[in-house]
């Protein structure tokens, strides 16, 4: 497996995770209806089953991994959905989180 199939299943991870925690956000903290919260597990479910999909010995790596792709998303997701553009610092931080995963990713297959 190269690196583009487990930065894919990380990438829709993240955005299941995303998502799934924003729908309890949304109930907790914007006032939403309780029923925000069926999707929302059902997106952290699909989180938790992607994660098993990536092709690595030890959990604790996939997730390290994934910690730096998660970074990234979350600020693709504060601009998209949130509309708050990232700052230089943001993306300079979420950078170096993927880079890191990337050598995290790499490292394991070496």
């Amino acid at each position: 497996m190269t690196l583009a199939a487990p930065l894919a299943i990380y990438l829709l991870a993240a955005l299941a995770e995303i998502a799934g925690c924003f729908a309890f956000w949304a109930w907790l903290r914007l006032d939403k209806s309780a029923l925000w919260l069926l999707p929302g597990m059902l997106s952290l479910a699909l989180f938790a089953w992607l994660l098993t999909r990536i092709d690595v010995t030890f959990a604790g790596r996939a997730y390290a991994a994934y910690g730096g792709i998660y970074v990234l998303a979350s600020l693709g997701w504060l601009w998209l959905t949130e509309g708050q553009i990232p700052t230089r610092w943001d993306l300079l931080g979420g950078g170096l989180c993927v880079l890191g995963a990337m050598v995290v990713l790499a490292g394991s297959r070496g």
